[in-house]
Order: C-alpha cells, then sequence, then structure tokens
C-alpha cells in the first residue's frame, strides 16, 4: 500500500434513509441505554438527597438544615454539568462523539460505586460529606459529557424527516433511568426494613456496576456518526487546525446558547419541583415512602411513551409548537400541582406528578434534544448543545429543590408556584423567538444565513 494510501482519511459512511435498519437499531439502542445508566445513577443520587442522605451524611443538623445541606450536594453536581459539556464537548468535536461516551459511562459508574461504600459521618466524621461532594462533582462532569454525546450519535445517524425521533431516545434514556432507580430504592427499601439507613441504600448505588459492564459493552460496537466522519476527512484533507469549540460557540453563536438554555428551563424545573422538592415535601407531610417511590416510577413510565410521541410529532409540526404546548400546559398547570403535592394525601401526590412529571415534562422531554442540536454547526455541535442543555439543568434542576424550600418555609406553598409559572413563561418566550430547527439541514444548521432566513 503507497504512503498516500495510507494517509487517505477514511471515506465518511452515509446517514441511513431509515431508521429501521441493524446499525440504526444498535445506535438507538445505545443512546437509549447509555442515558438509561447514567441517569439512573444521577437520579438514584436525587432520590437519596430526597430520602436519605440529610439523615445518615448530615444527621448532626437540625431535619430543615440536614435536608438542605442534602439539597445543596445535589445541586453540586448540576453545577458540575456545565463544566462536563464544555470539556466532553471540546473533544467529542474535536476527536469524536463515540469515544467521549465511552469515557463518562466509565468515570460515571467509578463514582456511584464509590458512594455506595462511603463510610457516614457517624464513622469517619466530616471527611464522609467532603468526598460525597466530590463524587457528585465526578457525577455531574460525567452525566455533562453524556447527553451531548448520545444525542448527536442518534440525530446525526438519522434521515432528516426522523432527526426528532431519533434524538429521543437520549431523552427517554433519563426517565427509564429513574423507573429503574425508583423502583430498585423501593424495593430495597420494603425489603430491608429498618436496615435501609444502616446498609440497605448501598445496595443500589453498588448494582451500578453491573450496569456499566453491560452498557460498555454494547456502547463499544456502535460506530462514529458520519457527519463527524465527513468533518474530519475534510479537515485533515485541508490539513486545517480546529479552533477551540468553546471559543467559536461563545464568539459565534452566544445568542444560540442564551435562547436555547433559557427554553430549556421550563423542562428541568419541571423536574426538581416534582421529583426533587415534590418528593420530599410528600414525605414530609405523611405519604408513605414506599408510595411516594413507587408513583415516581409510573409517572417515569409515562414520561417515556409521551416522550416518544412527542418527538415524533415535532418532526411533523416543528419543535417550537411542541413545546409551546408542553409550557402552557405547564403553566396552567403548576398551582394545581403544588397544593396537591402538599396536602397529605398519596392520591393527592400522585395525580401532581403523573400529570404534570409524566404527560407535560414529557412533551417537553420529546423534542429538546433535536431543539437544541438543530440549532448549532457540526463542528461545535457538542460543546454548544451541551453548554445550553447543562447549564440549563444546574440552574433548572439543580437550584429548584433549594430554592422551592427555601421559598415555601419563609413565605408558604404559593410563592413555588408562583416561581414555577415564571420559569416556564420565560421559557415560552425564548421558545418563539429562536429559529425552528427541523428546517434546517445538520450540516448547515447555526450559519448566519440560515438563521436570517428563519428570522425573517
Amino acid at each position: 500500500m503507497s504512503s498516500s494510501q495510507q494517509n487517505r482519511p477514511a471515506q465518511a459512511s452515509k446517514p441511513s434513509d431509515s431508521l429501521n435498519t441493524k446499525d440504526l437499531r444498535r445506535i438507538l439502542g445505545s443512546s437509549f441505554l447509555g442515558s438509561v445508566i447514567e441517569y439512573y445513577d444521577f437520579i438514584l443520587y436525587a432520590t437519596a438527597a430526597s430520602l436519605i442522605f440529610d439523615k445518615v451524611f448530615f444527621s448532626n443538623l437540625t431535619p430543615g438544615l440536614a435536608l438542605f445541606a442534602s439539597f445543596g450536594t445535589l445541586a453540586v453536581g448540576y453545577i458540575a454539568r456545565p463544566l462536563g459539556g464544555i470539556v466532553f464537548g471540546h473533544f467529542g468535536d474535536r476527536l469524536g462523539r463515540k469515544k467521549m461516551l465511552v469515557l463518562s459511562m466509565m468515570m460515571m459508574g467509578v463514582a456511584t460505586v464509590a458512594i455506595g461504600l462511603l463510610p457516614t459521618t457517624a464513622t469517619i466524621g466530616a471527611a464522609a460529606p467532603v468526598i460525597l461532594v466530590l463524587l457528585r462533582v465526578i457525577q455531574g462532569v460525567a452525566v455533562g459529557g453524556e447527553w451531548g454525546g448520545a444525542t448527536l450519535m442518534a440525530l446525526e445517524h438519522a434521515p432528516a424527516s426522523k432527526r426528532g425521533f431519533a434524538a429521543s431516545f437520549a431523552n427517554a434514556g433519563a426517565p427509564a433511568g429513574g423507573l429503574l432507580a425508583t423502583f430498585l430504592v423501593s424495593f430495597v427499601s420494603f425489603s430491608t426494613g429498618d436496615a435501609f439507613l444502616e446498609w440497605g441504600w448501598r445496595i443500589p448505588f453498588i448494582f451500578s456496576a453491573v450496569l456499566i459492564i453491560i452498557g460498555m459493552v454494547i456502547r463499544l460496537k456502535v460506530a462514529e456518526t458520519p457527519i463527524f466522519q465527513e468533518m474530519d476527512a475534510k479537515a485533515a484533507e485541508r490539513q486545517q487546525e480546529r479552533k477551540t469549540p468553546i471559543s467559536l460557540v461563545l464568539k459565534n453563536h452566544s445568542r444560540t446558547v442564551i435562547i436555547t438554555l433559557i427554553a430549556s428551563l421550563g423542562f428541568y424545573t419541571c423536574q426538581g419541583v416534582l421529583t426533587s422538592w415534590g418528593v420530599s415535601e410528600a414525605a414530609a407531610q405523611g405519604v408513605d415512602r414506599s408510595f411516594v417511590l413507587n408513583t415516581k416510577g409510573y409517572a417515569a413510565m409515562v414520561t417515556i411513551v409521551v416522550c416518544f410521541l412527542a418527538a415524533k410529532l415535532s418532526d411533523k409540526y416543528g419543535r417550537k409548537t411542541i413545546l409551546t404546548i408542553g409550557g402552557t400546559a405547564g403553566i396552567l398547570w403548576a398551582f394545581p400541582a403544588v397544593f396537591l403535592m402538599s396536602n397529605g394525601t398519596g392520591w393527592g401526590f400522585a395525580v401532581a406528578v403523573i400529570v404534570g412529571n409524566g404527560v407535560i415534562q414529557g412533551i417537553l422531554a420529546g423534542p429538546i434534544g433535536a431543539y437544541i442540536s438543530e440549532l448549532f454547526p457540526a463542528d461545535v455541535r457538542y460543546t454548544g448543545a451541551s453548554l445550553a442543555y447543562q447549564g440549563s439543568s444546574t440552574l433548572g434542576a439543580g437550584f429548584t429543590p433549594m430554592i422551592c424550600t427555601a421559598l415555601a418555609v419563609s413565605f408558604g406553598i404559593t410563592a413555588v408556584g408562583i416561581f414555577w409559572v415564571a420559569i416556564l413563561v420565560i421559557g415560552l418566550i425564548a421558545i418563539r423567538i429562536s429559529p425552528e430547527g427541523a428546517a434546517l439541514s445538520p450540516k448547515t444548521a447555526g450559519s448566519a444565513s440560515a438563521e436570517a432566513k428563519l428570522n425573517a
């Protein structure tokens, strides 16, 4: 073989015309399962922060301060997510989507198992919560890199008419991971009884090791996206040195980052209110812990179904239309949901969470991955989309439980409803002023000419 042949870039594969092929099914399955595993770990922590960690890592504080501190460690993970998006986005835009997905899964698995093995404050003192925070940071960085890669692996392999549905596999993995985490915690809680707070809570964290092994086997078999392969091959032919993706995003696409970040806030605020603050509020009002966890799991089932349906509809009617429907429904449901979660009845919590988390959040989750990703060009898409999405996760889900706790204590639960509605209204405004990404080519998305035409 000649030296010219050896140095020639590999020919890029072509996107499929159908999702129903062996390769595409493997890719979509990998995106879904990878997100299931990553969010199993991440949401498992959120569940533990609501019900467990205030008692085992902050037992030296009053109940209210302990819960606030526990939610503080939860927020740390969300703060780290944009950092993960930037770091993994940088290398994902330069080295490829697949490599970063493998690394993010390994990091998440190690951190989660370590939490399950971490001694409590009663055993090692103040070192326990410090180590807990450090492990939560690793979780945040890992999941910050996961979403962008999983979404782009699906979206950049898919035909144009099915990009919304393909990208939704990554987002649908999140409630599926939450479902698995919730039901496993509920089962272990029931099985271990009084020993749950002593050692039973550790089982779901250690079980993550099994999931990581399965996920790694599947993820290593998928191919790099054709759009990245083509972009990489052209850069190699021209012997171009690529600029740092984050600098390009901030210089040329900062408006897109801000708009898509704000547009995503409603989705993540729903999650923070319903699945973190709402869980602790219902439990504090006397609703049975197992009932709360099981109901949260049933709501996640609804979320998965609605997420796929909303994504398919976004391929037909546009991302903005479906997101507008979800945001409007959230505004109408916010006050009823807050009061139902706080009335001390199981049925009240169930209705609030199944409608709010299952239906409304499902509508918002379906198109959001494609909506954000389509507005960035391929060379900075991993970085730009991750920065916007993970930034919204930090502000929306990361701080919402603490904000809601402070508002409820200081002003009553009505203030929680007002806060929730305000975020949804701001998000709707951002959605309506943004371009319709479904009409853009994934290769030319984010260009000034494309956005100018869509905004005309």
